[in-house]
């Protein structure tokens, strides 16, 4: 039942999920647009490196791919482009290992949360995009 149900609705399931996935990404991206010198500041204080070139490289991933993935452009390659640089953000912007008491548990939440976003992204690059996007693949 579950299986004709899901499969009879697979392109909007897709959509919807695209949607649920690049909602974080592309307000997130917005909010440091919007507010560049915090973003560098805290990529300053946990040690990123070059963090203005690291800002404007999150925005252009959190915000362009992230909209490119919601309308359905390159879904496939830009799905696994983002699940890289979500690795990267998980282990620059969370080094949970390094902390202690809440900040630790505070992080160590946050990385888990990415972790669980670059499995979202994993099985998009695996469906694809589904019929309700700009291109295919």
């Amino acid at each position: 039942m579950i299986d004709g149900l899901i499969e009879r609705n697979r392109d909007a399931l897709i959509l919807i999920a695209r949607i649920l996935l690049t909602a974080l990404f592309v307000i997130s991206g917005f909010g440091k647009l919007t507010d560049y010198t915090g973003t560098v500041n805290y990529l300053t204080y946990v040690g990123a490196p070059m963090p203005s070139v690291a800002a404007a490289v999150a925005i252009a991933m959190e915000l362009l791919v992230g909209l490119a993935l919601l309308v359905g452009f390159r879904v496939r390659t830009l799905a696994l482009v983002l699940l890289l640089f979500v690795a990267g953000a998980a282990i620059i912007g969370h080094p949970f290992w390094t902390m202690e008491a809440a900040e630790r548990a505070l992080n160590q939440t946050q990385f888990l949360k990415n972790l669980s976003i670059m499995g979202g992204l994993l099985l998009l690059a695996i469906t694809g995009a589904g019929r309700y996007a700009l291109t295919r693949s």
